[in-house]
């Protein structure tokens, strides 16, 4: 059991940034592999499919994290629930504003403020609650990974709420919706990208420091 238990522990987080990525960038072509021209539909550009990857692998993003620390084996469950379900309703609360980009944007507000609520409890859990078990780790290489994987991840993540206002600051039409998107494709490959890269190093250093059948 001890042997199953440490093979979960160390090959779960190199596993999850490749299924995540799979997740995120894998689009169905048509059977014919064509992609024809867009259709005009005079309709509001619609994020769900964003959303809908986001409630996937954003809760995967920072339960990997967690499962490189150094903590008790109730504690990765317990904070995995509170990260992974902090994340969905920061998602949930943020898509319903996201469909309002022109007219009366007060909801769009309202929208971000209660999306930011959630935000703020992953930001502070990244940067102060795990601070301790960043700490526990004895290689310095581990410690300075794990360190820049929270940063980096709490970094990109400061873009979403920025981008997300950009209707409200003036920017409207067209120039808003490719402004967000451009936004939130830089925002993901950092922290999709960029973070998971880490992780899978933290998980390689992590066991060339102790061989599994040692």
């Amino acid at each position: 059991m001890s042997f199953i238990r440490e093979v979960y522990s160390r090959f779960v987080p190199c596993l999850l940034p490749v299924c995540i990525q799979w997740t995120a960038y894998e689009h169905p072509l048509p059977v014919d592999g064509k992609i024809g021209d867009p259709n005009i539909t005079g309709k509001p550009f619609n994020d769900a499919y964003r959303y809908m990857d986001w409630l996937l692998t954003v809760p995967l993003l920072l339960i990997e994290i967690v499962l490189c620390m150094k903590l008790p084996a109730d504690e990765v469950v317990s904070k995995s629930w509170s990260l992974g379900t902090a994340a969905a309703l920061m998602i949930i609360l943020g898509y319903p504003g996201e469909l309002i980009i022109e007219g009366d944007l007060t909801m769009r507000w309202v929208f971000w403020a209660l999306a930011m609520v959630p935000f703020l409890y992953v930001v502070y859990t990244l940067l102060v609650g795990l601070a301790s078990a960043t700490e526990a780790e004895t290689d310095p290489a581990v410690k300075s990974m794990l360190y820049k994987a929270c940063w980096a991840t709490v970094i990109s993540w400061c873009t979403y709420p920025i981008v997300y206002i950009l209707p409200m600051l003036g920017v409207d039409g067209g120039a808003a919706v490719v402004s967000i998107q451009i936004g939130y494709c830089i925002a993901d490959v950092i922290a999709k990208c960029g973070v998971g890269f880490l992780i899978y190093n933290i998980t390689i250093t992590k066991s060339a420091n102790k061989p599994l059948l040692s």
